[in-house]
């Protein structure tokens, strides 16, 4: 069942509606910087990641979501019990489901003039490590990397008392991994310029 979800998006396409419904269905909301800002002000409750964690934003939010108590929650097996008994140890809950969407790094350096430092602080860090954390444990967290899932979601949560099937888990983890390789890809592309550039672009 999912009862916690965290959402940090940075394109926030239809994700106050997505979240007004996870919350109207009893799910309680982490989030991050722009985001929680965003639910925020819509009305939407919202815990902040750093409140969850006890762990302030940093380096000019470099550092908010690589966390034992993000990770704890998305790669424990439910059905294991020495998982289970070491989140209980450390006080870590479990996070249900994760809304992520990266940093816009193929649109930053499709601008005309971009400079080259400006690439790299769009090469989004812990959205990959969170999606792919979740990923992985697929069976017990859902992950939602699309906007465009975030109607047909909602309703199958609604109409399946809050849960949502190993199908359509797997395929979204399917679809977090061809996403995340393409972004991998396109740094790899960029930074490939770069070196045969001497250095720069």
């Amino acid at each position: 069942m999912i009862k916690r979800a965290l959402i940090s998006v940075s394109d926030k396409s239809g994700v106050v509606e997505f979240a007004r419904e996870l919350s109207s269905m009893g799910v309680e909301i982490l989030s991050t910087g722009g985001t929680a800002k965003t639910l925020r002000e819509a009305g939407v409750p919202v815990i902040e990641v750093s409140d969850y964690t006890g762990f302030p934003e940093m380096m000019d939010g470099r550092l908010k979501t690589l966390h034992p108590k993000i990770h704890g929650g998305l790669l424990s097996r439910r059905s294991n019990p020495q998982d289970m008994e070491d989140i209980k140890k450390h006080g870590i809950n479990t996070i249900d489901a994760v809304v992520v969407n990266l940093y816009p790094f193929e649109q930053t350096i499709s601008k005309p003039n971009v400079t080259f430092d400006d690439a790299i602080e769009n090469i989004d860090i812990g959205g990959p490590a969170m999606l792919r954390a979740a990923s992985k444990n697929f069976q017990d967290v859902a992950v939602i990397v699309d906007p465009a899932d975030y109607s047909n979601i909602a309703e199958e949560i609604k109409n399946s008392n809050g849960e949502l099937s190993r199908n359509t888990k797997l395929r979204l983890a399917q679809k977090v991994f061809a996403h995340t390789g393409r972004y991998d890809s396109l740094i790899a592309g960029y930074l490939e310029k770069a070196v045969s550039g001497g250095g720069s672009i």
